[in-house]
C-alpha cells in the first residue's frame, strides 16, 4: 500500500545491514529479491498535510570519460548533433569514495531545516541500458548507502522495474523506503554507490543517477501539502503525454510551491520535451528556469530551481539523468482545488520515475 497520513505502508522496507563494507555486500545478495515488473504504474506513493516540506539529494552515476583516461571534462561531447542523433562518447562512474572496495560512488547534500523530524524518506536509483546489453532486472536492485559521516549499508529495492522493449534504450529504476535511516542521520552528504548501470563508449548513451526525497515536519513552516508520485512511465511518440493531478488542495493567497522530477533518458538539445502545472481551471503554466528551457525540460540536468545543486561530482551535463526541482509559485492561484501536471515529448522520449511536490494550503 502507498503511504498516506496514516503513515501506513507499502512493500517490504529495505534491508540496512549494520556492518561494515564487506559484510554489507553480502548481506544484500542474501536478501529476498524485490518485486520485479517490466512496468509499473504511476500512482501516489506518499500524502500528507503538515507543516513542513520535501527536500532533496540527488547525483549522476554515469559521467564522460576522455580517449586519454581522464573522466568528466568533454561532456559537450555527448550532446546531439543537427540531425538529432547523439554523438559517440566515452562513458564511466565516479568514483568518490576513496574505498577500493567500491567501483563507483558519487555524493549529494540533503538539506533539512534544523529543528525538523523526517516523515517519510524514499531512494530512487534507475538509468538506461543500450539496448543488446539486456541485464537481469534483479541485478540492478541492490546498492550500498552511506548517511552523514557514516559507513555503507546495504539497501535492497521493494520495487523495481526494468522495460525490455525495442527502443533505442532500456532503462530501470528501482526504490527502498529510507524513513529510519534518514531520521537517524538527517541533514548533510549522503553517498550511493553500486549502481549497476552500463558505461563504456555508446551512441545509443548510457546515463543514470539517484535521488533521495525526504519529507519533513517543522511547525515554524506553512501549512502544506506534500505528495509523492512515482512508477515507470514510458513517454514516447505513441505515448507524447501523460498527466498526474493532486486533488483536495485549498490554496491560499500569496501561496507557495514547488515541484521535482526524477526522469532517465531526456538528453538536452531536443526540444522535445514540457511540463506544466495549471491550479484548478486557469491557464497552465509551462515550468522551466534557467537551467531547463521551456521546450527541452528533461536536459540531463540535476539542479534546484535552476541552479546547480551541492553533489560531487557536479558535471553539469548528467548524461541522461534529470533530477530538477522547480518553482511552481507563479502557477499557485488562490482558491484552486487542484494541481494539475501535463508531461508531453515527441520521439524519442523518455522514462518517467518519480514527481514529488509541496504547495501552501489550508484546512
Amino acid at each position: 500500500m502507498r503511504k498516506s497520513m496514516d503513515r501506513t505502508g507499502r512493500g517490504v522496507v529495505c534491508a540496512l545491514a549494520s556492518l561494515a563494507l564487506s559484510a554489507a555486500l553480502s548481506s544484500a545478495a542474501a536478501a529476498p529479491a524485490p518485486r520485479d515488473s517490466t512496468g509499473i504504474p504511476f500512482t501516489e506513493r506518499y500524502h500528507v498535510t503538515q507543516h513542513g516540506g520535501i527536500a532533496r539529494a540527488a547525483n549522476s552515476s554515469v559521467i564522460c570519460k576522455a580517449a586519454a583516461g581522464r573522466t568528466g571534462g568533454p561532456c559537450a561531447a555527448a550532446r546531439q548533433d543537427g540531425a538529432g542523433r547523439r554523438g559517440h562518447y566515452g562513458t564511466a562512474h565516479p568514483d568518490v569514495d576513496s574505498d577500493a572496495r567500491t567501483d563507483s560512488s558519487s555524493r549529494a547534500t540533503l538539506r533539512i531545516p534544523a529543528g525538523s523530524r523526517v516523515s517519510y524518506a524514499r531512494l530512487y536509483w534507475g538509468g538506461t541500458l543500450p539496448a543488446g546489453r539486456h541485464q537481469a532486472a534483479g541485478n540492478n536492485g541492490q546498492v550500498l548507502v552511506a548517511g552523514p559521516g557514516g559507513r555503507y549499508r546495504a539497501v535492497r529495492a521493494d520495487t523495481l522495474a526494468g522495460p525490455r522493449g525495442r527502443a533505442a534504450a532500456d532503462g530501470f529504476q528501482a526504490s527502498a523506503d529510507l524513513t529510519g535511516l534518514v531520521r537517524r542521520s538527517g541533514a548533510g552528504a549522503y553517498t550511493v554507490a553500486q549502481i549497476k548501470g552500463a558505461k563504456g563508449p555508446s551512441a545509443a548513451g548510457t546515463g543514470g543517477g539517484w535521488t533521495l526525497v525526504a519529507v519533513y515536519e517543522n511547525a515554524k513552516e506553512p501549512l502544506r501539502r506534500i505528495a509523492l508520485w512515482d512508477g515507470f512511465r514510458r513517454l514516447t511518440a505513441d505515448r507524447r503525454a501523460f498527466t498526474v493531478r493532486l486533488n483536495g488542495l485549498h490554496i491560499p493567497a500569496n501561496s507557495r510551491g514547488r515541484a521535482g522530477v526524477v526522469a532517465y533518458g531526456g538528453y538536452r538539445g531536443r526540444g522535445n520535451d514540457t511540463l506544466t502545472v495549471r491550479a484548478g481551471r486557469h491557464h497552465p503554466l509551462k515550468v522551466h528556469d534557467s537551467a531547463n528551457p521551456a521546450n527541452d525540460v528533461m536536459n540531463s540536468t540535476v539542479t534546484d530551481f535552476g541552479q546547480p545543486a551541492a553533489r560531487r561530482p557536479a558535471y553539469r551535463n548528467t548524461l541522461g539523468f534529470d533530477s530538477d526541482v522547480f518553482d511552481i509559485t507563479p502557477a499557485l492561484r488562490s482558491g484552486a482545488d487542484r494541481l494539475t501536471f501535463r508531461f508531453t515529448t515527441r520521439n524519442p522520449g523518455y522514462l518517467l520515475g518519480a514527481l514529488f511536490v509541496q504547495a501552501d494550503t489550508r484546512h
